[in-house]
Order: structure tokens, then C-alpha cells, then sequence
């Protein structure tokens, strides 16, 4: 056999398949490891017009919350050196409409549909979740707890472990399925919260969410986003993503899904070797709306390269 055809022989064999495994065997099974980040590109149809969907590990919906939300007021979205800034503001139709207009839509894909919800009290968490645990189509939640604690004087759920234990710890008692818990990287050290999720019942956690941040126009010498903060996303946040993953992969025993900045094939097996199981295609989705395939063909080059036929032997490697 020459060299050219046993290149072409590990090709084929090469194994893409990744599993977020759960503690109590509720594992949830990709088969490959990118996932999209919420907002990204909407409930489904939006990206599909670029690239099969089915060719992701997974899809994660627009957020999600109890009642509809117009979002916040223009201008919302800046650019910035390396990424972009965005304020939304939640804008969905509320999980009565998702479900009745939305969720058939995103369920004619073939592959697992994780719903991200967010709520402004702690109680909206566990209303949604327990509305989308009738909905079979829905594989998992992914819970984003990086959302302003309206009752709470502006609080952000996610910076104090004893709400993201008490809110994970609630939806678990709601909700059957796989549990992802979505952190915010605003926060000194964010194996705290990583922990409380672990402790509650979170079967994964997400890392990292979009940095706070801000941008102002030097012209009207005002900031430019009406909501005046932002979350940062973008290859600018990547660095900080892969900290936070590998620093929480050496005390956490669920997996993790690694995500921030995320543009390439070495991008991925860079969080992966930092302790990521999957990861989340965020803001290049609104760059290069079919980068996924882009990216595996990437990562089947890696693995190639290196003489390796599964990718989950990479997981965590860093640290050996």
C-alpha cells in the first residue's frame, strides 16, 4: 500500500463522533463536535439556506423566554477590532409561540435541537423548562444564566454560585432531560459557578458567554450601542475562552462546551486539548454562514496530519 492510500484509508476511518456524557446515562450523542451558539442563526432555516444542518453535532435555538421580548432599542450591534459587541435583548416570541411557530420548523432537522432559555427571575427558568419537557423533539435545554436579574437590582444570575445552584437545581427537579448550564466569563473565577452547576445537577456546563463590554462613537462623542453595554464575541474573547475551559476541566467531572471566537479547524482541537468535549460556533456564523464545513474538513486534516482516527482522543490532552 503507498503513502497516498493509506492517507486516504485514515480519512475514511477518521471519527468525528463526540458524547457529552451525562451521570445519571442520559448521554447526548454528536456526531461531530460543533454545535451552534445561540443567536446566531436563528431557529434553523436562516442557516439552512447556506449548508445542510444535518452536518452539525447539534442546533441551538434563538433564547428563549417566558413571555415574547421586542429586544432592546437600535443601535444594537458594533463592530470592533476582532469581534463584535451586541445587546439584543432577548428578542423572541415568548416559549408558547416558539413551540407552536418555531419548534416544527427547527424539528425537521436530523439531528439533536438544544433550547437555550433565559428568564428574568428564577421562576421563568423553571415555567419554560417545564413547558419544553413535553416537547420530544427537544434533546436538551442549554441555560443561559448570564441575564439581568431584574428583581435583584441588576444582578447578573451568573456571577453568584448560590443562583446558578439554586436555578440549575430547580430546572433539574422540572426537567427530564440533559441540562447544559451557560456561563458568564464576567466573573474572577469562573470554576465557582462551574462547580455550583456540577453540584445542582447540571449534566454540562458552556464556556464562556460574551464578555461585557461597550464601544463609543467618537463623532455624536456617545456610546454607540442604545443599551450602552454589550457582549463582546469574536475571535478577540478566544484566548480567555480556553483559560476558563482548561481551568475548569481540572475540577469538573462533567463535560464541558467550549465556545468563544471559534473561527478554524486548529480553533476547535485548541479547546478540545484544552478540555472541551464540543464546541460553539458563534459570531462566524454571521460571517461565513457555512464555516462548519469549512472547520471539519479542517479538523479531519488535523487528525489526519497527526496519524489519529478519533477525535475524542484529543479531549483533554493538554493536560497530560
Amino acid at each position: 500500500m503507498n503513502k497516498q492510500q493509506s492517507a486516504t484509508d485514515l480519512t475514511e476511518k477518521i471519527d468525528l463522533a463526540t458524547v457529552l456524557k451525562a451521570k445519571n446515562g442520559s448521554h447526548l450523542k454528536l456526531k461531530n463536535p460543533l454545535i451552534t451558539a445561540s443567536g446566531t442563526c436563528g431557529n434553523g432555516h436562516e442557516l439552512a439556506k447556506f449548508f445542510d444542518l444535518n452536518q452539525l453535532g447539534a442546533f441551538t435555538t434563538k433564547g428563549i423566554t417566558l413571555q415574547a421580548q421586542p429586544g432592546n432599542k437600535t443601535p444594537r450591534i458594533a463592530e470592533s477590532a476582532a469581534g463584535i459587541i451586541n445587546s439584543i435583548g432577548l428578542e423572541n416570541p415568548g416559549v408558547d409561540q416558539f413551540i407552536a411557530k418555531k419548534l416544527p420548523e427547527t424539528a425537521q432537522y436530523n439531528l439533536p435541537i438544544l433550547a437555550n432559555i433565559s428568564g428574568y427571575q428564577a421562576d421563568d427558568f423553571v415555567n419554560i423548562a417545564i413547558k419544553l419537557a413535553e416537547q420530544k423533539e427537544i434533546s436538551g435545554l442549554e441555560v443561559n444564566l448570564s441575564c439581568p436579574n431584574i428583581k435583584g437590582g441588576g444582578m447578573i444570575f451568573g456571577t453568584d454560585p448560590e443562583n446558578v445552584f439554586q436555578i440549575t437545581r430547580k430546572i433539574k427537579q422540572v426537567y427530564p432531560g440533559y441540562i447544559i448550564v451557560k456561563l458568564t466569563p464576567n466573573i474572577t473565577d469562573i470554576t465557582t459557578t462551574a462547580l455550583a452547576a456540577e453540584e445542582a445537577g447540571a449534566d454540562a456546563v458552556a464556556l464562556i458567554n460574551t464578555l461585557s463590554a461597550m464601544k463609543i462613537d467618537i463623532e455624536k462623542q456617545k456610546p454607540l450601542l442604545a443599551n450602552t453595554y454589550g457582549g463582546l464575541s469574536g475571535p478577540a474573547i478566544k484566548p480567555i475562552a480556553v483559560k476558563m475551559v482548561y481551568q475548569s476541566y481540572q475540577k469538573l467531572t462533567i463535560p464541558i462546551i467550549g465556545l468563544g471566537g471559534i473561527c478554524s479547524g486548529s480553533d476547535v482541537i485548541e479547546f478540545l486539548l484544552a478540555g472541551a468535549t464540543a464546541v460553539g460556533l458563534g459570531s462566524i456564523n454571521l460571517r461565513e454562514p457555512a464555516a462548519a464545513l469549512r472547520i471539519l474538513a479542517e479538523i479531519k486534516d488535523y487528525l489526519k496530519k497527526h496519524q489519529l482516527n478519533k477525535l475524542s482522543s484529543l479531549i483533554g490532552a493538554a493536560h497530560q
